[in-house]
């Protein structure tokens, strides 16, 4: 279909950026390379396209220049908090989680109930041994996202730190009973071994993608089109595209 639409108009920079992302989704990333790149040449201010770019560097654990592509997306549509959210999850993975922090705040004040941000803020907070403050944004996570298991799986991570095996526990029977085919091979692992003490950079090495893949983060209503599947990310990217047709370049 959208093959189509660049054949039918060749310098539609969105069909360019549309077929990019279902290339992404397929981790066909050189052919996704190649459709945010002629986006990008027929419209330099095509913000999404910059974004996709970064996306696949960041796959590719390439984070500076994934920074460097999501700066410049941010630098066309500085109010985004999606990529602003992108921005932060890179800036941890470059071991800036001071300033991944910072980013993230400011993501989430333009979008409070943003639930991939405050994820990532979650996950980062934990990373740094900050325990209460992680804790308090699962709590508020848990009102937003009531049935994404990945939530209340790094809960029972957070209290396991803290030594409360039976709050931690629960929560990893809760994450189970919500995703029983999902992140439960990790949480039954962490059950079976009676909680030790296995790599948590498993948590805070959490990515976009392996959050909203459980599918539960992701508002079915708005899920209407081909273009809500993209980059395998979900809700927060699909209204990345949407504001595309809304927002002056």
């Amino acid at each position: 279909f959208f093959q189509r639409a660049i054949q039918v108009k060749p310098d539609f920079a969105y069909a360019y950026t549309l077929l990019g992302h279902e290339y992404v989704a397929t981790e066909e990333l050189e052919k996704a390379m190649a459709c945010f790149r002629n986006a990008i040449r027929v419209d330099p201010r095509h913000y999404n396209a910059w974004y996709g770019i970064g996306m696949i560097y960041y796959k590719q654990e390439k984070f500076q220049l994934a920074e460097m592509h999501y700066r410049k997306a941010l630098s066309i549509n500085p109010h985004n908090s999606v990529l602003l959210c992108h921005l932060g999850v890179v800036q941890h993975a470059l071991n800036r989680s001071s300033g991944a922090l910072s980013t993230l705040d400011r993501a989430i004040a333009l979008n409070p109930h943003n639930p991939l941000c405050k994820f990532h803020r979650a996950s980062i907070l934990f990373a740094g041994e900050k325990y209460s403050e992680a804790l308090t944004e699962l709590d508020e996570l848990k009102q937003i996202v009531p049935k994404e298991s990945l939530v209340y799986f790094l809960a029972g991570k957070v209290y396991k730190k803290l030594g409360q095996t039976h709050l931690a526990l629960m929560n990893f029977s809760w994450a189970m009973d919500l995703d029983p085919k999902g992140a439960s091979n990790q949480i039954k692992e962490a059950i079976d071994k009676k909680l030790p003490d296995e790599d948590d950079s498993q948590l805070g090495a959490l990515n976009e993608s392996s959050l909203l893949e459980q599918s539960s983060l992701v508002n079915d209503n708005n899920s209407n089109s081909a273009a809500g599947r993209v980059l395998d990310i979900g809700q927060d990217e699909m209204q990345l595209q949407a504001n595309e047709s809304d927002e002056s370049l």
